[in-house]
């Protein structure tokens, strides 16, 4: 096997890295050389200033994530969890400053309650955590002995998160109204009035001016009528090897919040089919498209014959209304997998071509034990006062942030609910199919662990608060339910109210799981309690984690730009640049993210070492290629943006995020990258062909954010 390790980086550092050559892990507080790529130092290195008197003590404290399953780290309610490495020196003998021993770190919200004790510190380099205040300042005080619970020693550094920088916009700006700032004739939309005004999220605020914009394009919606037939209940195909399904894309009715909507279904239901298959078997789907859109079915995940990925222009032409195509489809590795069109995704996705396919392990017990198996597809859905909000017809509206929406889904529906027995154990696929947002899901009052991901199992299994999962991932989980009574499925997030310059609690209720009284049959809690290792996935990374210790071959930086946005929206997003937090949870400047095209925003992945953009670039690998990729998401950009990064027809290792080592791996397609961080992925190129790296975001794909890399035969 070829070791060539190639490093997607999205920071902006264009020097080439010497081969060859172990490199030591980058903190965002280590002074960066020329070719070395680092996390944000804006966003993840705290400064902190000496007291008067102290002036010649220095320090700085380096956040991470806390370990995590997932390349994010947060409680179960959403706020970001980090571990702090101060890094002092000069510091004095305490005693030199009065009756004190020690110093001791201490975190705490700006107002300083409450205050929280984080540990001893000394000159050098110490690592305390966790640290869970959405905005926060760093103390370190002198204390008299190591009983000190509550501060009351002399102050000696104090810092500030980056967070606590978040503050409203002049009064003026305030004031604004339409007054120009608006879109102009010039470009504007055919019709004002076709374009109705999104609906804002609870709680959250837009300036005047804003209701000004309209997208840059004409709406587009389904057209409804009696011919539309309602939507059908998902049906499940157990295919075995050789076996052929019929697979069409067409127009369905439904009613959502009391609002009858005309959306798109796989054989008229929400989610489309489930394909349960073997490991190892290939089964043909006969594709038809009765919509009126040209579109394609790519089979996320699958490292499959390229030739059936499903991409317009790189795979295949795209299948016309009205059109058929014939896919093979080989099942090569057991997980959970998703399939949905590659073509204007922004639109035909969103609006329901979604599915999934449950591939069985050839190994007994793959999981452990569980009662039952449920399957949940996670998604929202953008509706107004008369339905859906319109999409952008000649191209993708929503490029800033992409399209939140803001009724939420589970397996098509908006009141999922699930039955089980006291004490049972249900193995959970989860699947993200929405646009853009990233959940953190929770079942409050039951207990959770997490099994498996995108292409496989984790070494080890991990006790979870909750699960963060980006659009395209995939997670496998065990819930056990011991309480009666209902638990809700929540999504809990820490939103960002921009106006104010401050972070709003969001708790929405997916479904509910009902515990009854009556306990189940067999009892698994021996089994459920143990957390399995997975000697077989550990055996097999092993030898990759020890071949990537050297630098990255190629990178890729993850960035955007910007043009002829209005005055205001220009100004605003320039003094909320002070801030970006790791993920954007969820859409709370609806007016102003609708309005944008990919004529004003551009998402670019960026090859630093050629200068090459996107579909530009041209990297070609060989069959046995074991590859490093470096992503970073770079901070300076005018709106920075979490970017789930998926890699077609291969899959990948995350083996570290901003320079701290993943000691859990599990193979992967789809990777979070949060805001300024950075994070080499190792590449197994197993696969021929021409393939796709793009975010999936769709609306960030729309707006140019995707390259092809090639993997030729030996």
């Amino acid at each position: 096997m070829r070791l060539m390790i190639p490093v997607l980086v999205a920071a902006g550092v264009g020097a080439a890295l010497v081969a060859n050559r172990r490199v030591a892990p980058m903190t965002a507080c280590d002074q960066v050389p020329a070719g070395r790529l680092a996390p944000s130092r804006d966003l993840y290195c705290v400064e902190l200033v000496p007291a008067p008197g102290l002036e010649g003590v220095e320090g700085r404290v380096a956040l991470t994530f806390e370990e995590s399953p997932f390349t994010h780290a947060v409680t179960a309610d959403g706020r970001t969890r980090y571990r702090a490495s101060f890094i002092l020196s000069d510091l004095p003998n305490p005693e030199s400053l009065g009756p004190y021993s020690r110093y001791v770190a201490w975190v705490a919200t700006p107002v300083l309650h409450p205050i929280r004790r984080l540990g001893e510190v000394t000159n050098g380099t110490v690592t305390l955590g966790p640290v869970e205040f959405d905005k926060f300042v760093l103390l370190i005080t002198a204390e008299p002995d190591d009983s000190t619970v509550e501060r009351q020693g002399r102050l000696v550094l104090r810092g500030q998160s980056a967070s606590t920088r978040m503050t409203p916009p002049d009064i003026l700006e305030f004031s604004l109204g339409a007054g120009g700032m608006a879109w102009g004739d010039d470009g504007g939309p055919p019709s004002r009035d076709a374009w109705p005004l999104p609906p804002m999220p609870r709680g959250v605020a837009m300036l005047p001016a804003m209701r000004e914009f309209r997208p840059r394009v004409s709406p587009w919606l389904p057209e409804s009528g009696p011919d539309v037939p309602p939507v059908r209940p998902q049906t499940v195909h157990t295919l075995q090897d050789g076996d052929t399904l019929m697979l069409e894309a067409g127009p369905v009715s439904r009613v959502l919040r009391g609002r009858t909507v005309t959306m798109l279904g796989f054989n008229g239901q929400h989610p489309g089919p489930l394909l349960d298959v073997p490991q190892a078997a290939t089964v043909h789907i006969d594709f038809r498209n009765n919509t009126t859109w040209p579109t394609t079915v790519h089979w996320h995940g699958i490292r499959l014959d390229n030739r059936f990925d499903g991409v317009p222009g790189v795979t295949q032409a795209p299948v016309p209304p009205g059109g058929r195509f014939l896919y093979s489809v080989f099942f090569k590795d057991a997980g959970i997998y998703w399939y949905h069109p590659h073509q204007r995704e922004d639109v035909q996705q969103d609006l329901g071509l979604y599915g999934n396919m449950l591939v069985r392990s050839s190994m007994p017990h793959y999981y452990g034990p569980a009662h039952r198996e449920a399957l949940l597809v996670l998604d929202d859905l953008l509706l107004g006062p008369e339905g859906l909000v319109p999409f952008g017809f000649e191209s993708a509206s929503h490029t800033l942030m992409g399209r939140f929406g803001n009724v939420f889904l589970v397996n098509g529906e908006p009141d999922y609910s699930l039955e089980v027995g006291r004490g049972e154990v249900v193995r959970f696929f989860l699947t993200n199919v929405s646009n853009t947002r990233t959940f953190n899901l929770s079942f409050p009052g039951a207990r959770m662990k997490v099994l498996g991901s995108d292409v496989g199992r984790f070494e080890r299994e991990a006790w979870v608060e909750s699960v963060i999962i980006a659009p395209a991932e995939r997670y496998v989980i065990h819930a056990r339910f011991d309480t009666p009574g209902a638990i809700p499925i929540v999504n809990q997030v820490q939103a960002i109210d921009h106006l104010n310059g401050t972070f709003v609690p969001q708790v929405d209720t997916l479904g509910t799981v009902q515990v009854s009284a009556t306990a189940v049959g067999e009892d698994l809690a021996s089994s459920f309690g143990r957390l399995r290792e997975h000697r077989r996935v550990g055996a097999t990374v092993d030898s990759l984690r020890r071949m990537a210790d050297g630098p990255p071959d190629h990178r890729l930086v993850l960035t955007m730009e910007t043009e002829d946005l209005p005055f205001i929206m220009d100004r605003l997003m320039r003094l909320d640049s002070a801030y970006f937090h790791p993920v954007e949870w969820s859409g709370t400047m609806p007016m102003m993210n609708w309005s944008t095209s990919p004529e004003q925003v551009h998402w670019i992945m960026r090859d630093p070492d050629t200068g090459l953009e996107n579909m530009a670039i041209d990297w070609r690998f060989q069959v046995g290629d074991v590859v490093k990729v470096r992503l970073a998401n770079e901070r300076t950009v005018l709106h920075g943006m979490q970017h789930p990064i998926h890699l077609h027809g291969q899959r990948f290792l995350v083996l570290s995020l901003n320079g701290v080592p993943n000691g859990n791996l599990v193979w992967k397609d789809t990777v979070l990258l949060p805001v300024g961080t950075t994070a080499d992925i190792l590449v197994e190129m197993s696969n021929p062909g021409r393939w796709v790296i793009h975010c999936h975001i769709a609306e960030h794909l729309e707006s140019g954010m995707h390259m092809v890399f090639t993997v030729d035969e030996p």
